[in-house]
């Protein structure tokens, strides 16, 4: 455990940004899951629904600092990619 005052505050930052961002990730994983989910059923217009929020979440992930931007772009990209071909069949 730290010992000095400085040390004592960054523990104390790095516990609240940790679970913040522990957070904000299961609430995008939720999200991408009841995509996949919409998608296994057939169902084309709640998957299109549900990317559309689970892309507003990786976004606002990527500002807020909790995601890399190249990380949220693969997984939009992919998720995107997956219930456009949904679309077509």
């Amino acid at each position: 455990m730290a010992n000095h005052k400085s040390a004592i505050k960054r523990h104390r930052q790095s516990e609240q940004r940790r679970l913040r961002n522990t957070s904000i990730k299961t609430t995008i994983k939720s999200a991408v899951k009841k995509v996949r989910q919409s998608m296994s059923e057939g169902k084309a217009e709640e998957a299109k629904a549900g990317l559309k929020t689970a892309v507003r979440l990786l976004d606002r992930s990527v500002t807020q600092g909790t995601l890399h931007r190249n990380n949220a772009a693969r997984k939009i990209s992919r998720l995107t990619v997956q219930v456009n071909s949904l679309e077509s069949k």
